[in-house]
């Protein structure tokens, strides 16, 4: 609890200092209470991701509409947001409740998956649980669906978990 008012009342004074509502030596409390314990590791350049990301997949590692949603250059009302991954409701949703589950590293296809990405894939689905449980579709069920590549039906090259639920979901799907 204390953790969350610290950390509520630096995103104050840091929205005050921005609109030139703190005075005088008031930069350098800001300094001082930065250092206080966060609750999600720093998050990681989006840049300096897709540079890792070709290197580790190869050069049709692309920035996508994912990496602009990330980097807030197009706005998303994010529902998870951690140092590994986002999520938010998918923009055209094929059930009642459909989100979407993106690392921040642009892996771009779920066959470029390697043995060391096993982390963080498994961290995608903890994530969907987490927030299938917030979306209130976690006792009736819900479905988690990587789409890969054209015959899979991927339209954006940068590897996400679709979460559906919100109503009894046919099979076979396709």
């Amino acid at each position: 609890m204390t953790l969350v008012k610290s950390i509520s009342f630096i995103n104050l004074l840091k929205n005050l200092n921005k609109r030139g509502g703190l005075i005088g030596s008031s930069s350098i409390h800001l300094r001082q209470l930065s250092t206080a314990p966060k609750i999600m590791a720093a998050v990681p350049n989006q840049s300096d991701l897709v540079a890792e990301a070709k290197v580790k997949y190869g050069e049709h590692v692309e920035d996508t509409i994912f990496g602009k949603i990330i980097r807030q250059e197009i706005p998303a009302k994010l529902l998870h947001e951690d140092d590994k991954c986002v999520a938010f409701d998918d923009v055209a949703p094929q059930a009642p409740v459909h989100f979407l589950v993106i690392p921040r590293l642009p892996i771009p296809h779920h066959h470029d998956v390697q043995d060391n990405d096993e982390a963080l894939l498994g961290h995608l689905m903890v994530v969907a649980k987490k927030v299938a449980v917030q979306k209130g579709i976690a006792e009736t069920g819900y479905r988690l669906v990587i789409n890969d590549g054209a015959d899979g039906c991927q339209s954006v090259n940068h590897i996400h978990v679709h979460c559906l639920g919100g109503r009894k979901l046919n099979w076979p799907p396709g």
